[in-house]
Parts: structure tokens; sequence; C-alpha cells
């Protein structure tokens, strides 16, 4: 399996849902999956599976200590492997900007030579796809589709790509050319595609032209509120109440949508704050049309979160909105639940498919919007009944099930592969 990010380190969804889905096939008993991270941090969770550093992996052979690079990477490439197999992928790996022990260097993030760091992760990959065992291929996303197709390239097993986003939804159709090939090439040579909504499988088959016998719609799920979080007190709001976004402040989220709606709540009441929690490029915009609206007083912008941080913000809110102008799937509604916070989505997200007991509206109605967010923050049947009924909701909405399903189009794609 190849992802680009997973917790505790994450900076969106992405993170996220790679952790929930690889805990949730982990309970098959037969499932053993190798995670492929460009560059782990030490901490992350390796209990239900394991974890390769793609940073740590040799691909240039110098004067190295064999039993030292033995010792930090499972099935380590030897020099009379190297040579045997660099005729294979590529005609020299000398070239490459390897550090002291031949490994590539990865920032673990989002760097601005992002397409440099893709290219790089799929040499890795055809490297680590040669050295382990394995039945099937799973690439998360567009960063590590090229990875994917060098895998299944090298190793001749099928693969599955897990398509969390397109350039469709984080561009408001204003497509990047080279991410769209990057995604469209992963795709082409993808055996299975599964989807984290059925509008995401749509623009698939419409703007990629997949066939749509190979693409699946897989929705994403929610992991059991951990202890810990569940004993986050939820404080006393009956003076004043709070709403809050949380997520990336870019324009695929709809953030003017959140300021536009609160100001309109707030030219009927003023016992309301608004919280927009996160970070991005519109975020300096944002704080200039909520002081251009006169609600600078009632908002309050306290950056990005992580861990216990988003569910302390969520268990203070009264009310979650997610205004998202197109969003594959959208994880943060089912959180938001799950702390027993009353929710508000637009229709254009994926999540809406699957969830009931919450408020959908389309994103650029911002008087449907306001008006669901004063009549949460007023009327306490109205706030009981979405908090009790979307706890029950999520809660049958587990990653285990998704394992379940994921396994399914495993076997299928497998067998497929082989005859």
């Amino acid at each position: 399996m190849f992802g680009w990010e997973f917790p505790p380190h994450i900076l969106g969804g992405l993170g996220t849902a790679s952790y929930g889905l690889t805990k949730g096939l982990s309970l098959q008993q037969d499932m053993d999956i190798t995670f492929c991270l460009p560059k782990p941090w030490g901490d992350e969770d390796q209990s239900f599976m394991k974890i390769i550093g793609m940073n740590n992996v040799p691909i240039v052979w110098r004067d190295v200590n064999y039993d030292y690079v033995k010792s930090r990477v499972p099935g380590y490439m030897t020099p009379e492997d190297y040579y045997g197999f660099r005729d294979h992928i590529y005609a020299d790996f000398s070239y490459m900007n390897t550090n002291d022990i031949g490994c590539m260097e990865f920032s673990g993030r989002y760097p601005d030579n992002l397409h440099e760091e893709i290219n790089n992760y799929s040499i890795v990959a055809g490297v680590v796809a040669r050295r382990q065992q394995f039945d099937i291929i799973h690439a998360h996303d567009w960063l590590t589709y090229p990875a994917g197709i060098h895998a299944k390239m090298v190793s001749g097993r099928p693969l599955c790509i897990h398509v969390h986003a397109t350039d469709f939804d984080r561009s408001r159709g204003h497509v990047n050319p080279t991410v769209y090939s990057i995604e469209k090439n992963g795709m082409d040579y993808a055996d299975c595609i599964m989807c984290v909504s059925e509008l995401t499988r749509r623009t698939v088959i419409n703007e990629y032209h997949q066939d749509p016998r190979k693409v699946f719609t897989m929705h994403n799920a929610v992991y059991p509120l951990p202890q810990e979080y569940q004993d986050i007190p939820r404080p006393d709001h009956s003076k004043e109440k709070v709403v809050t976004f949380l997520g990336r402040i870019t324009m695929q989220k709809g953030p003017e949508y959140f300021v536009e709606a609160a100001s309109l709540v707030l030219n009927r009441t003023r016992n309301i704050r608004f919280c927009m929690a996160g970070s991005g490029d519109m975020m300096d915009a944002m704080i200039y049309l909520a002081a251009q609206r006169g609600i600078a007083d009632r908002f309050h912008f306290p950056g990005f979160m992580r861990g216990k941080q988003v569910y302390e913000c969520l268990k203070d809110s009264d009310v979650y909105i997610m205004p998202s102008v197109s969003e594959p799937f959208g994880i943060s509604p089912l959180e938001a639940m799950q702390c027993g916070t009353p929710s508000i989505i637009s229709k254009q997200s994926g999540c809406a498919e699957i969830l009931d007991k919450c408020i959908k509206t389309d994103y650029w109605d911002v008087h449907a919007m306001a008006d669901a967010i004063y009549a949460i923050c007023t009327y306490p049947s109205l706030f009981k009944y979405l908090q009790e009924e979307g706890i029950k909701e999520v809660n049958g909405i587990t990653w285990e099930k998704v394992g379940v399903r994921i396994r399914g189009l495993y076997d299928q794609t497998i067998s497929n592969y082989n005859h």
C-alpha cells in the first residue's frame, strides 16, 4: 500500500482515511499490510501493519556499511541485486540526489518540489516492489499513482488505486494539466478504481474516461472515538453558541460561504460566535471578509489543529458546518457527529450520500445555511434530536465494514487479473 501521509502527522483527511482503512482491513486475520510512506516520523502506530520509510530504502550503492543498512531496511537491495535490476527500470540511478547511504530524501509533507518528490517516490517504489512479498498493490490518491504503476510493472501484480479526490474537486474546474495527466495515467493502468463517493465515481468515469466496470464506490467511515476523546467535557453554551468550520481554508472548501452565512445570522442575533479552524491560501482573504462584513468581533481564527485539539474544538461547538463546493467525501462531519455536534453539510459532498441525521444545503445557498445555523442554535429540541440521532447514525458507519468490502474487491481483482 502506497500513501503520502499517516497519523499522527497529517495535513488533511487523506491521512485519517489511510489510518481507518488499514486498521479496518487488518481486522481480517489473513491480511498482511505493508504501508509505504515517503518519510515516517517514528511515532506511527505499527501494531496492525508494517511501515516502510521510502527515505530509508537505498537505491544507490556507494561505500556503505551493508550490515547497518540491512538492520534498517527489511529486504534491502544488495549491490549485486542493484546492478541486475537497474536495466529493468532506469538506465542508472547514480545521477539521483541521494544521501550518504544511497537513499532518497523526502520532506514528509507537500513541498514546493512536490512533483520531483512524487517521481522519486515512484523510483523507490520499484525497488521496494521487487523485494517484498504481496498479492495486490493499493495506491492512495494521485501522489502515489506513479509508484503504484511502477510497482505493478516490476512485480506483475494487479493495481488498485483509491481516489480520495480529483483535481476537478481541488481546483473548482480549473484543472492542472500535469496533475490531470498523472491522475488519468494511474486510472488507465489500474485494474480496480475505488472512489470515496458516487459523486467521485461519476467524475472518474465522465472526466477521465474510465470503464465503469472497474470503477467502484467505496464510502469512507469513522473510527470509534477513543476514550480520552469521549471524556472531553462539553462546555455550557447557554449564553453564547459556537459554530465551527474546521478544514483547509481553500476554495474547494467554500470558506467564503461560511463567512457570508455567519454575517446573515449575526444580523438576527449576536449571541453566536463563529470559529474558522484550519489554514490555507484563503485565510487572509477570509479575515478581511469578516472585517468587511462587520463581524470580526464574533469571528475566531485559531489556526491548524490536530489530534486531540480537533475533538476539543468539535465538542466546544454547537454546530459544525462543511460548506464545500466539491467534496469527494468529507470525514469531518462524521467526527463532529461522533462528538454530539449537529452538522450542516453541502449537498455537493460525498458524505451527503450516506448521512441522513444532519442538515444539507447547497453550498451557494447562504440563506438556507444561515437559517439552519440559527435554528439549531435557537431550538433546543432540534439540537437534541440531531445530536442523539447523529451519534447513532455514525456509530454504524465503521471502517471494519469498509475493510470487508475492500477485501471483496481485492479478491475479485486478483481473480480477474489471473484469468
